[in-house]
């Protein structure tokens, strides 16, 4: 699948350049967000090819469904056209509790809430470690760590931790599989490092800040590890590291539970010693990527009470729990009293190893890559996976400063786009 997704988007740069349309140009003659039509290009997959097309498509028309998931980004992109949903959501949140930081800062333009937090589609991408390899190489008791039923113990779980046994387990030949390529799961994982660093490479304001020693040393980090990663990292997209796992080659990658999930059809033996736990924590502290979907109600929806009545009960305490099971406990809810579901506490084997998935006793910091820039510039940070790229021309040779130029160049450029 990801060959033909390439293909088409190789098919698609190539008629664009051949009619002399920028990605700006292209995207406005398709009525498609200039994000879209890099996603394309670049075969990612996530969000959908439909989706990304459904969106845009009503958006022009100002018509189409009542109810749309919007993922991470999207609701910033169409703010402008989409219906209010502050009573929905201050109703959710007075029952189910707050949420965190990042749907706040994805989910909202100023007071206005945009959509409604989405339990469906909504994941962490935390460590599934392989509990043996740990053990053997590394010296590491994941389960110990992170106990099942119980708060972390996890102080010691730091990023000079997370080094050295990433050093200990590709000696033992078996590398963390942890991607530095252009797509989400890449993108996330170099996020969360470097907010652990706090390297900040846009600020808040929207300034370009990528010139700071808190971004050094986030590269710094970045090019150790590298070394102990398999040769291609900076060739994978979101399947390599699953793959990576359900094959046994590696004791740890960075994952909600899918790719435990389908070790548990195609690698039982994989998946009996699979356990997810939490991100190391770093000089600024201890951030996990979380990627959280919206229901959302476009402004000219002939059906807007009806919409926002049939959200309100889909975000009831009971109704996410039977979306929680029916996921496999791989759909989070944002929301802070949701977090102890027993799902995750039952769900094997081993039984309570997607204990800590959705961070019950909230020890790391929910995050999104390149925040905390304005939403629609952190949007181009992210899809043109700007901080993979940066790790990876500093781990092949390139100055630092060199690098840092180079990211200020393509950074300014965003803010003119």
């Amino acid at each position: 699948m990801q060959q033909v997704l390439l293909a088409l988007g190789k098919r698609m740069r190539e008629l664009r350049a051949k009619q002399r349309f920028s990605q700006e140009a292209f995207a406005d003659h398709c009525g498609l967000h200039r994000t879209a039509v890099s996603l394309i290009e670049r075969g990612q997959r996530v969000p959908s090819l439909k989706t990304l097309l459904t969106i845009a498509a009503e958006a022009q028309a100002k018509s189409g469904h009542d109810i749309l998931a919007m993922p991470t980004w999207w609701p910033h992109a169409q703010a402008d056209l989409l219906e209010p949903m502050n009573d929905v959501v201050e109703a959710v949140i007075k029952q189910n509790g707050d949420v965190n930081g990042t749907v706040k800062y994805l989910g909202k333009a100023g007071d206005k809430w945009l959509g409604v937090p989405a339990c469906i589609g909504s994941q962490i991408k935390g460590p599934c470690s392989r509990i043996d390899l740990m053990k053997k190489h590394a010296g590491i008791d994941v389960q110990e760590m992170y106990p099942a039923g119980a708060p972390p113990k996890a102080d010691a779980w730091t990023t000079d931790a997370f080094l050295k046994a990433a050093e200990a387990c590709h000696k033992g030949g078996v590398p963390f599989g942890i991607g530095l390529g252009e797509t989400s799961d890449s993108v996330d994982t170099v996020g969360a490092f470097f907010l652990a660093f706090g390297a900040q490479v846009v600020d808040a304001k929207g300034n370009v800040v990528v010139k700071n020693d808190n971004v050094r040393q986030a590269l710094e980090y970045y090019k150790k590890l590298m070394a102990f990663l398999p040769p291609d990292v900076a060739a994978w997209d979101d399947g390599s590291n699953n793959r990576w796992l359900v094959s046994g080659k590696g004791a740890l990658i960075m994952n909600p539970p899918s790719a435990w999930a389908v070790a548990k059809r195609d690698a039982p033996q994989v998946a009996e010693q699979c356990w997810t736990h939490g991100f190391p924590v770093g000089p600024k502290g201890r951030f996990a990527p979380f990627l959280p979907y919206f229901w959302s109600v476009w402004n000219f929806s002939k059906n807007k009470e009806a919409a926002k009545s049939v959200l309100l009960h889909l975000s009831q305490p009971a109704a996410v729990e039977k979306l929680v099971a029916a996921s496999g406990g791989y759909d989070l809810p944002a929301f802070e009293k949701l977090t102890t579901l027993k799902t995750w506490a039952e769900e094997g084997p081993p039984k309570g190893t997607l204990y800590h998935y959705p961070n019950p006793h909230q020890h790391q910091t929910l995050s999104i890559s390149a925040s905390p820039a304005p939403p629609k510039i952190a949007q181009q940070i992210y899809t043109q996976a700007t901080l993979t790229k940066m790790c990876v021309r500093f781990y092949q040779g390139e100055a630092m400063e060199k690098t840092l130029a180079w990211a200020e160049g393509e950074l300014e450029g965003f803010m003119r786009s």
